[in-house]
């Protein structure tokens, strides 16, 4: 049984992408899995998003940090543009390979992030999910 019914993958690297919807799907964390390699691509699906149905709207959103053009931090600048009430229902990760210790501070004192996680994507980190941040 999925966990969630939307997930959103924001990362430029295609092939990383490819790799986090196939271990969400194979351990049926999501009902679907939407992914972008551009944030501003993303955050312009959120906009559209926002305009529809609640549903419309994703219920967890991986974000990568270095991106080019706009990066994660810029998206999250963004993001708190949107409808809090989308959003606040709204679980958002940061999963990055930066190494840059304040970055991973950042991330984890950011209000719209819940928590920052290394590269790659993993069941581990889909479990610890499930167990700390989904009802």
């Amino acid at each position: 049984m999925n966990s969630v019914r939307k997930v959103l993958i924001i990362d430029d690297d295609e092939i990383n992408n490819f790799v986090c919807e196939s271990i969400i799907r194979s351990h049926r964390f999501a009902e679907e899995v939407v992914s972008f390699e551009r944030a501003e691509d993303a955050l312009s699906f959120l906009k559209r998003s926002a305009q529809l149905k609640a549903e419309a709207f994703p219920d967890l959103i991986f974000l990568d940090i270095n991106m080019p053009g706009m990066d994660g931090w810029n998206f999250l600048d963004e993001y708190r543009e949107l409808p809090e009430p989308l959003t606040k229902h709204c679980s958002l990760f940061m999963l990055s390979s930066a190494v840059d210790r304040k970055d991973v501070q950042y991330a984890r004192s950011h209000q719209d992030v819940k928590e920052f996680f290394s590269k790659p994507l993993s069941p581990e980190i889909l479990d610890l999910i499930k167990e700390e941040y989904i009802n």
